[in-house]
């Protein structure tokens, strides 16, 4: 067996693929299969061993902060500064566990692919028939298929009869696929046109067949599609990304200023001791403790808000990703459209002179008698029926179940209409004639219905159906209805044709045909049709700056017709099929996708090259999808988002959202609430490394002019976890601008943008400043321990009233659009009154080496804490006048 073949399956001979397989038509001995099941294993799904608790660990401690933390806790412990010890290792523990809990939230996929696989398969061995599980298939083994029936392995086809598949989970087609055993198709044949394969996980929807397994377990399609979903490394998404860059970028500022202290004290010649206890106080304050806690509250909390909008967030950090999303790539089937096929139009006589259709809502107002014929038609010569267990579900096949939808319209029962005019005779469809004829008794007479091609039902028609009743056709009548078929399918309609004929006496089984001399009635056309509310969502989406893409394994002009009616694609963009997107290199695909808004007839392997393209671009890319098709792209992008209902479990479990409505709209909202998040953590990232940078100046400037150390490493212990962290968290809550999904989304890139970066710096020196000269005062006034308290109450309380001007970096203080935020006043008093224990219990105070201060200094404090305030709001107003 040549199980890396160069010629695949589809464009070989079905001698040549015996011959390659060592099998028969009769299929393979028990031995051999057994040989073979030993050699290449069993039809299932592997996967890599998930990471253990030690593996989980070590992802956490490597990071340059928790080895700086780790560094000052070691050295806090060896100078025997416990509590500063004791209290770093806690923060590095929490942290830790906060990480693994959410690894610990693994995806499920590969286990959801596995489910995926038929139980049990229907084969021959030696030309007996048998049943056995399908995970004991094995290449050469012949299968055989029948309606309702899953492929248990991927198949090519010995022999087919009126076989159609549904494949919507591999390909994105919402119509069953026809399959012909007998076709040879060229090698470069698209996945969804290969009518002589049939593919693990797809449904036989009608007829039978059997096929010989050429490929199980990973080496079928779903199997590569498992490889993807495994070779994917966990993305990590906008803000991780930026926040690790903050982290390296304030690790090196620590080194070069930690390496200038050392410097410094060396020209002083200053004990080592005192210096790493400076050094030790500097590690502490260039870390922002609390910043991964807050950040993760922050989005916990815009989680429960999203799933009150039904949008089931699976992993935290996808909350602020979507804010910064800049494409949406969207799966057709399901997700833009119902996913149901509709019959949306119809025309008879007076529509084919016209040259128009009829919407089928006007036509079942209208309810004339020659639409009654046409339903009539479309009901009986069905073989669909609707499931009694789920209402409103269809067994059968899609189109035929469109047509019994189209009946109830009419308000006809379809089931009621089965027992008044019983079938008593049928020619089922197949793929040469393409048509399918049932006969009924129907007010005493034989009448006979057949639907199928147009093409190939108007030259067996001698008459046509009109309001004044049946009238011989005509050639111009033909050439009208072709005509207007035509504009249907350009129209991405799918086009049925319908006839009827009175026959004299029940047809026999000896008859082989008793299609002719037949009267045609009318056509309908019929789509999988878009969402409503998805038009809307697409233009809001646009107006905040997002581009929405169609990604979709069905047709060219279907996927272009429903992108025009959803304003996704405009004038000026381009259409790209999978033929062409498999033309071109990286490059080219790289500038494509800048214009591209459709991408029809792709596989799985190309939409997971798109989003890696659009990602190679800049783009922060979103995924939405619901078939086994879409799971490689929902993972591999930043942000992957499921469809609640109609999703497959696999997609559901490798997408990082789940929308529980299926609604386009949400995700509109989604992304305003994760604008939310995103913009609150930056006011909570700004508002916790102003603070840092204060810290960190504070103790270069005291050592710079050969001070004692104004600030002990348990006083930015406090002043970072408790006194700063509840208004942090206040700030993440804070409610959302109005006009936040009007402004473009936060590019991909550094975390700041230039402006908040000359905040950070100059609020931050101004902080440091005032905190300095508390400690120069309070020291000439009482001595170093008073000097120490007053720069630590100062540096506190500026931190605390801060948040109160970090709502805005343009409005007032005491303007805010948006309301008061009362979490930022409970966190304020809550604060203060954490710091007045600390002042006034005598153990607390002795623990953190303070003193108590007499009015004059606390009047000291009070107007240097307030001096922050005051200078944010001088620039906010400044700025103001400039712009005017």
């Amino acid at each position: 067996m040549d199980r890396h073949r160069q010629t695949p399956w589809h464009a070989r001979k079905l001698t040549e693929v015996y011959e390659t397989l060592h099998t028969s038509e009769e299929g393979l001995g028990d031995a051999e299969a057994a040989e073979r099941l030993k050699k290449y294993g069993r039809n299932e799904l592997r996967s890599k061993p998930p990471k253990t608790i030690l593996q989980m660990l070590k992802a956490q401690i490597i990071d340059p902060m928790v080895l700086i933390l780790i560094g000052a806790a070691a050295f806090s412990a060896i100078l025997q500064e416990w509590t500063e010890a004791a209290v770093i290792f806690i923060i590095v523990i929490v942290n830790a566990v906060i990480g693994i809990v959410q690894e610990k939230k693994a995806q499920s996929s590969l286990e959801a692919l596995r489910n995926m696989s038929a139980p049990t398969a229907r084969v021959l061995r030696q030309g007996e028939e048998s049943v056995i599980p399908a995970s004991e298939l094995v290449v050469g083994d012949v299968v055989m298929l029948g309606d309702g029936d899953m492929v248990p392995a991927d198949l090519r086809l010995i022999d087919s009869a009126n076989l159609k598949v549904q494949e919507a989970s591999l390909t994105g087609e919402s119509v069953p696929s026809e399959k012909e055993a007998e076709d040879i198709l060229p090698e470069d044949c698209p996945l969804g046109d290969r009518s002589n394969m049939a593919y693990t996980s797809a449904i036989v929807t009608y007829g039978r067949a059997t096929g010989v397994v050429v490929a199980t377990g990973m080496d079928t399609e779903v199997g590569n599609i498992a490889g993807m979903l495994d070779n994917q490394d966990d993305t990590d998404t906008p803000l991780k990304r930026k926040l690790n860059a903050v982290g390296k970028t304030l690790t090196i500022v620590g080194l070069i200023v930690c390496a200038l202290i050392f410097a410094i004290g060396a020209f002083y010649q200053r004990p080592l001791i005192p210096q790493f206890l400076v050094a030790i106080s500097l590690a502490i304050s260039i870390i922002p403790e609390g910043l991964p806690a807050t950040a993760t509250i922050v989005m916990a909390l815009g989680v429960q808000r999203m799933a009150k909008k039904n949008a089931l967030i699976r992993k935290l950090p996808a909350v602020e990703t979507l804010g910064g999303a800049t494409v949406i790539c969207s799966d057709k089937t399901g997700t833009l459209t119902l996913n149901k096929m509709t019959v949306t139009h119809i025309a008879v006589n007076g529509d084919f002179e016209n040259g128009t259709t009829t919407p089928i809502g006007n036509a079942a107002k209208q309810h004339p008698a020659v639409y009654r014929e046409l339903v009539y038609a479309a009901a009986l010569c069905n073989d669909a029926s609707l499931d009694p267990d789920r209402k409103g579900e269809i067994i059968g096949d899609p189109t035929e179940g469109a047509l019994i939808y189209m009946a109830q319209a009419f308000g006809i029962d379809h089931e009621a209409l089965e027992d008044e005019y019983p079938r008593f005779f049928e020619q089922p469809f197949d793929s040469e004639r393409k048509r399918m004829t049932t006969v009924h008794r129907i007010n005493e007479k034989w009448i006979s219905y057949t639907k199928g091609a147009v093409d190939e039902m108007l030259p067996l028609c001698t008459h046509i159906l009109t309001s004044e009743g049946v009238r011989p056709i005509t050639e111009a009548d033909k050439e009208n209805i072709t005509k207007l078929c035509l504009s249907m399918s350009e129209g991405a309609l799918r086009v049925l044709g319908f006839a009827m004929r009175t026959l004299m006496e029940l047809p026999t089984d000896d008859d082989e045909n008793v299609e002719f001399d037949m009267t045609f009635v009318g056509v309908t056309g019929m789509i999988d049709p878009p969402r409503k509310e998805v038009a809307d969502s697409v233009r809001t989406c646009r107006q905040a700056g997002i581009r929405t893409i169609m990604i979709t394994g069905d047709h060219k002009v279907t996927a272009l017709a429903i992108a025009k009616e959803l304003d996704i694609y405009r004038e000026g963009n381009t259409v790209v099929s999978g033929e062409e997107l498999d033309t071109m290199t990286d490059d080219e695909l790289d500038d494509a996708v800048k214009t591209t808004t459709v991408f029809a007839r792709v596989s799985p392997a190309d939409k997971l090259r798109i989003i890696q393209s659009l990602k190679r671009t800049g783009e922060v890319a979103a995924m939405t999808g619901d078939g086994v098709n879409d799971s490689p792209a929902l993972k591999a992008a930043d942000i992957g988002v499921a469809m609640g209902i109609t999703g497959t479990d696999v997609a559901k479990d490798a997408a990082d959202m789940i929308l529980l409505d299926d609604s386009f709209t949400t995700i509109a909202y989604a992304i305003k609430e994760g604008r939310r998040v995103y913009r609150n953590i930056q006011k909570v990232i700004q508002f916790l490394l102003v603070g840092n940078i204060a810290e960190i100046l504070t103790l270069f400037v005291a050592t710079l002019f050969n001070w004692d150390a104004p600030l002990l490493a348990v006083h930015i212990l406090w002043v970072n976890l408790a006194t700063a962290t509840l208004p942090a968290l206040a700030l993440g809550i804070d409610p959302a601008s109005k006009n936040i999904m009007k402004h473009k989304p936060v590019k991909s890139g550094t975390l700041f943008e230039k402006d908040l970066v000359r905040r950070v710096i100059i609020q931050g020196i101004f902080v440091a400043a005032m905190t300095t000269c508390a400690y120069w005062i309070g020291a000439s006034m009482g001595g170093h321990v008073t000097g120490q308290t007053m720069a630590f109450c100062v540096l506190a309380f500026s931190q605390m009233l801060r948040a109160f001007n970090q709502r805005s970096n343009t409005e007032p203080i005491w303007v805010r659009a948006e309301g008061i935020n009362p979490w930022l006043i409970v966190s304020f008093v809550v604060s203060a009154l954490l710091m007045a224990c600390i002042l006034l219990v005598p153990a607390l105070q002795n623990a953190f080496r303070l003193t108590l201060l007499d009015g004059t200094q606390w009047l000291i404090v009070i107007g240097l804490s307030l001096m922050s305030i005051l200078q944010v709001e001088i620039v906010k107003t400044i700025k103001k006048h400039i712009h005017k």
